[in-house]
């Protein structure tokens, strides 16, 4: 696929609620919460199709989840609709003790979520939620990569026996996956052809597979041979994908929109050092201050979460072999 000419798509969102519209019309056991975000969430026309299968709570997070952790106990399967930052932060005990440690499928949707906010700044980021969710027992984490992960995602997870958190952005993605790729929640995505050796491997979630994508093709034009790595499930982590693709690098690079503390590199870090693994890593992320403000795009550019700023990390890796 490293070959594939891409194309841009809808957003992530557009998809997750066309996707749950097609899904509710032959189940009537669908509902959506929201906090006031029917309109970012993009389920307002779910809500004018099914005005019987929505729960507006207002803003009120915490009431939110509690409301979607007793529907589900009534046998409801439900899509709670808010925006991350708030969501994973303010209601985060309800998350905690309502729906994981009472065992209740709800479906989490943080909408908006890493940098989406941009220039709106650091009370509108979400930067902290797969640290606090990969520390929260009994949920499982999900950030689709582009259109194709999140409308299979969504269908996975009408059918998922576990309380799930799907993270989402804002801008329309680049589709980078062919229609019949094989996608299970806790399976890694190669987007690129597996080979005996890599220079580099790129392992990212989210809206960061795509520039580590385009990062492998300005490095393929100097000769580089590149491994990149949409995965688009924290937890169920993929050890089996990880462990793989390294051990035929040279040197990793992570990739992620979330704070360098407790995200994917950390997971991964602490997976191939308790496997005896040891290769020249790199996390990219966000690092440990106060963000700047901007654009999305103009974050990532400057903590060099750009096609230019990954390939530059890569060379600089690769010049200490």
């Amino acid at each position: 696929m490293a070959d594939m000419t891409l194309s841009i798509g809808k957003t992530n969102l557009d998809v997750f609620a066309q996707t749950l519209i097609e899904l509710a019309a032959n189940d009537r056991n669908i509902l959506v919460s929201t906090s006031d975000s029917r309109g970012s969430g993009r389920v307002a026309p779910f809500a004018e199709k099914f005005p019987q299968q929505i729960v507006e709570l207002g803003i009120a997070e915490q009431n939110l989840v509690g409301v979607s952790a007793g529907l589900s106990s009534m046998g409801k399967n439900v899509f709670t609709v808010s925006p991350a930052c708030f969501l994973t932060a303010r209601a985060l005990e309800q998350i905690k003790n309502d729906i994981a440690y009472s065992d209740h499928p709800v479906k989490v949707i943080g909408i908006s979520a890493g940098v989406s906010y941009g220039s709106l700044g650091t009370t509108h980021h979400s930067l902290h939620d797969y640290a606090v969710m990969q520390a929260i027992n009994n949920i499982d984490i999900v950030a689709p990569a582009d259109n194709f992960e999140t409308q299979k995602v969504i269908q996975a997870a009408i059918n998922h026996p576990k309380p799930l958190y799907i993270r989402f952005g804002k801008k329309p993605m680049l589709n980078l996956h062919a229609p019949d790729t094989y996608f299970e929640i806790g399976k890694a995505i190669q987007l690129t052809p597996i080979q005996d050796s890599y220079d580099v491997v790129f392992i990212a979630i989210g809206e960061t597979v795509a520039p580590a994508f385009l990062a492998n093709q300005e490095l393929a034009k100097e000769g580089l041979n590149c491994c990149v790595m949409s995965l688009h499930s924290l937890r169920p982590f993929d050890e089996v994908a990880v462990q793989q693709a390294v051990e035929r690098s040279k040197v990793v690079i992570t990739v992620e929109e979330h704070s360098i503390n407790g995200g994917l590199g950390s997971r991964v870090a602490s997976f191939l050092m308790q496997s005896g693994i040891s290769r020249p890593f790199s996390i990219v992320g966000i690092p440990d201050e106060h963000t700047v403000t901007g654009s999305q795009g103009d974050i990532f550019k400057y903590y060099g979460i750009s096609p230019q700023g990954l390939a530059q990390t890569a060379k600089r890796l690769l010049e200490k072999q």
